[in-house]
């Protein structure tokens, strides 16, 4: 059968299926594939010319590339940039993009139910927006650190990373045993005096056995 490049009354724009030869019993499974043109996300930029309202209603939202770069997007138009590029499929999240009329609050994100986000020492950007007024989202931070308990004591004391506001969850683990001790959620605000995300904290019922342990600690700012 001919490729369809127009199918009216379908929900379907394009049908791509065509026979793999011209002989007879020939499968329209053997041999086919659609080929997207390569795009690096690293070097990517958004060209809002025609993104009006009419043209692109959407402003991007949904748009699916697959990436060949590795590291970090740099588009100016975007508030928040995506780290950890790996070549893969990604799709531009920008759910609000129609009421703002701008692509500034959205992310490339890697295609799939969980994508992966690796959480360092230095501020990490994760997948998570928290919608925290009608049409205001922010976005969840991330940072990896590490403290040293004696063993008595429920006191902890994380340095809050710069900016942050409000802590959105933090999760405590023996260092390289990954036992969890703590993960709480909304618990903590940042005290201003110390500088620390926690100090001391009465909520902190856990007491820790002697040793060191790491920390993940997500945040708005």
């Amino acid at each position: 059968m001919p490729v369809q490049n127009n199918v009216g009354n379908s929900n379907a724009f394009f049908d791509a299926s065509t026979n793999f030869n011209t002989t007879a019993s020939s499968s329209n499974s053997i041999g086919k594939g659609l080929v997207f043109p390569d795009t690096d996300l690293t070097k990517f930029k958004f060209d809002m010319t025609l993104a009006d309202g009419i043209t692109f209603p959407s402003y991007f939202d949904g748009m699916l590339v697959y990436n060949t770069g590795t590291g970090a997007t740099a588009d100016p138009l975007l508030t928040v940039q995506t780290t950890g590029l790996a070549p893969g499929w990604y799709y531009f999240s920008n759910p609000n993009g129609a009421g703002n009329g701008s692509v500034a609050a959205g992310k490339w994100l890697p295609l799939g139910a969980s994508p992966k986000v690796t959480i360092g020492t230095a501020e990490t950007t994760t997948n998570t927006l928290v919608n925290v007024s009608p049409g205001v989202d922010k976005q969840v931070y991330a940072i990896k650190g590490s403290f040293s308990a004696s063993g008595t004591s429920t006191a902890v004391n994380i340095p809050a990373p710069s900016g942050m506001t409000t802590m959105y969850a933090i999760t405590i683990y023996k260092s390289g045993s990954g036992v969890v001790y703590d993960r709480s959620l909304y618990s903590y605000n940042v005290v201003a005096t110390a500088g620390n995300a926690i100090t001391g904290s009465p909520n902190m019922s856990v007491v820790y056995p002697n040793g060191t342990y790491d920390y993940v600690l997500e945040y708005l700012k």
